[in-house]
């Protein structure tokens, strides 16, 4: 149980989040399936938090005294995420979140993902939905390279 709540929290960790729990999983042994449940629904669990307040509460720090270096680093970030989409996306902007936050590159993923969609001025629902997908697909990439199987085709047709 102690692992699964690891997973549960390491998923939640933000610039590490699922692409870390997963592999933990593997590491320590446990099933591939309640692991990337487990996963999904830690990395997801900040997310509606994230699209609702992260901006505020970062416009409201990014010039106070200690914390306004990392908040304005944050809040640089996150419109540099949503400025790449926008201008890859065009119009389809959703399937360009997905695909930002599902493959896992550094600095993409379900944090990074929403505060760019919050600062693009998405709506709450087709965000919250497209970084779910994104997640999940993140989920199966990482557990595929975490199993090996990425390696066992790479080799096959490589």
């Amino acid at each position: 149980m102690k692992k699964y709540l690891m997973v549960f929290f390491i998923s939640m960790v933000p610039l590490i989040e699922l692409r870390g729990a997963v592999p933990y999983a593997r590491v320590f042994g446990l099933p591939m399936l309640p692991s990337y449940i487990i996963a999904v629904i830690g990395n997801m669990l900040p997310v509606p938090v994230i699209f609702l307040f992260a901006r505020k509460v970062l416009e409201w720090g990014k010039d106070k005294p200690y914390i306004g270096r990392f908040f304005t680093f944050c809040l640089e970030k996150g419109r540099k995420g949503g400025q790449k989409l926008q201008e890859k996306a065009g119009r389809g902007l959703f399937v360009a979140l997905l695909l930002f936050v599902g493959i896992p590159l550094p600095g993409t993923g379900a944090w990074t993902g929403t505060l760019a969609a919050s600062l693009l001025d998405m709506d709450f629902k087709s965000s919250v939905i497209a970084v779910m997908l994104g997640v999940m697909l993140a989920g199966v990439i990482m557990g595929l390279a975490a199993f090996g199987l990425l390696g066992a085709v790479g080799a096959i047709f490589g």
